[in-house]
């Protein structure tokens, strides 16, 4: 008798734990389709990217280039879900990128950094028809936006990598 107890209170604790994970699951789907039909701080906050900042020395040498130091604030408007640089006009967009381009630090033309510049643009450019389509899933809008982020990252790493090589050819041996 007391072993049919034990099987019954067992049964029902399992039915009762089964019962918390199904609402439990329930909740993590609903929070996460929410999540998903609207791109905001949170949604960019979740995205998985390693995030570069320039060195000190970086910092000096791009201080004076204006379109890095507006693009720094716009890319930090985009981690806060401020989309509307990106969202705007096209035509708005490729100019800034043309003088992006044109203004580039004499000491920083180098092949790797116009190679990392040429992949910003296309990114910025794919995140910019992403936004203004509206066929376009919130998920892959996320991922232009991941897309952008990590390449204006990997800009700075780029950056920073090359001062870095300037700094240890200017040593010389004893």
């Amino acid at each position: 008798m007391t072993m049919v107890r034990v099987l019954l209170v067992v049964s029902f604790l399992v039915l009762v734990a089964c019962d918390e994970n199904a609402k439990s699951n329930e909740r993590d789907e609903t929070v996460k389709s929410q999540d998903l039909t609207k791109i905001n701080a949170k949604a960019i906050e979740s995205l998985n990217y390693t995030d570069y900042a320039l060195s000190e020395d970086a910092e000096t040498i791009v201080n004076p280039w204006e379109k890095y130091q507006e693009l720094t604030i716009q890319i930090n408007y985009l981690k806060k879900g401020d989309l509307s640089f990106f969202n705007g006009d096209k035509a708005l967009l490729v100019d800034f990128i043309k003088e992006f381009k044109d203004n580039i630090p004499e000491s920083l033309q180098t092949r790797p950094i116009s190679s990392r510049v040429t992949l910003l643009e296309t990114f910025i450019l794919k995140l910019n028809d992403d936004l203004t389509l509206s066929n376009i899933k919130v998920e892959d809008k996320l991922e232009s936006i991941k897309a952008v982020l990590e390449s204006f990252s990997n800009l700075n790493f780029q950056i920073n990598k090359k001062l870095e090589r300037d700094l240890f050819d200017s040593i010389k041996p004893e």
